[in-house]
């Protein structure tokens, strides 16, 4: 594992690299208010060992990458699909394999519209495809459970590590136990590694930029795979299944009883359905 901050302006976006950089790079986004850690470091050895070189990174307001005054975010999901390829440039990588979940699924959309020529592959996980509407909400259950997030005390350990644990207790899935002691430990991790954790809040109003409304999953001309648990309270799997479908010649990989969640259970099934879709490349 090698750490290498990148510079774009006047942002710095901390990454991790897996594995051989002779190998074909594999670049993983992750989701709203989470560090590159939700990406486990074991996850990333074991695409590693399938022969790629992988690249985990802190979007910015999150980890040790750059942060803004909570409540105040000075960027759009634009300019985080091109932190994704400052990352690339940084490395000194032509193309790679995208990999993005939830709201990193948001931004490799984007990333692979605004530049198909740097994207091999693309994979985007528990997320939502870009253009579509009348998809299904959250379930109830998590709405109810999101509507409390107004009431944390952002400043507060104790607050924002319970708002957090019941957080991850209702994004998993159903097919497997939720291990709610190693969900503690990567929590407190996350929260003790981070710059100013608080401001991850400014995930959640982050506009997309220019051209936004333009833009839609079907005008993809990347190979695709789709990869949605069943039971994902916050985008249902007819999110994934509409995105899967928007895209011609795309594949879906549904993870029976599987949330928002990446369970190390589901591990063997997600890294080997990436891993034959990079090597389609």
């Amino acid at each position: 594992m090698a750490n290498l901050t990148i510079r774009r302006g006047e942002v710095e976006l901390a990454t991790e690299a897996f594995g051989h950089s002779s190998d074909p790079a594999l670049l993983l986004i992750m989701g709203a208010m989470a560090s590159m850690l939700w990406w486990p470091e074991e996850f990333c050895e074991q695409l590693a060992a399938q022969g790629r070189f992988v690249i985990r990174y802190d979007n910015r307001d999150t980890g040790l990458s750059t942060t803004y005054p909570p409540g105040e975010p000075g960027y759009t999901l634009s300019d985080m699909a091109e932190d994704a390829v400052a990352i690339l440039d940084g490395y000194g990588i032509k193309t790679a394999d995208i990999v993005g979940i939830s709201l990193g699924g948001f931004i490799a959309q984007r990333v692979a519209l605004a530049h198909p020529d740097r994207i091999r592959t693309l994979t985007v996980m528990s997320s939502s495809p870009l253009g579509i509407d009348g998809l299904p909400p959250f379930t109830d259950a998590y709405s109810e459970h999101a509507a409390t997030g107004e009431t944390v005390d952002w400043t507060d350990r104790t607050s924002v590590l319970d708002f957090m644990l019941r957080d991850s207790h209702m994004i998993a899935g159903t097919a497997h136990p939720h291990d709610a002691v190693a969900t503690r430990r990567l929590i407190e991790r996350d929260m003790d590694r981070a710059r100013s954790f608080a401001s991850a809040t400014n995930h959640f109003m982050i506009e997309g930029g220019d051209g936004d409304k333009h833009l839609a999953a079907a005008d993809l001309r990347v190979p695709l795979l789709v990869i949605h648990g069943t039971a994902d309270p916050i985008f249902p799997i007819a999110h994934g299944e509409a995105l899967a479908n928007a895209v011609s010649g795309a594949k879906l990989q549904r993870i029976e009883g599987g949330g928002h969640e990446l369970h190390r259970n589901d591990w063997p099934q997600i890294t080997d359905a990436i891993a034959a879709h990079a090597g389609t490349s």
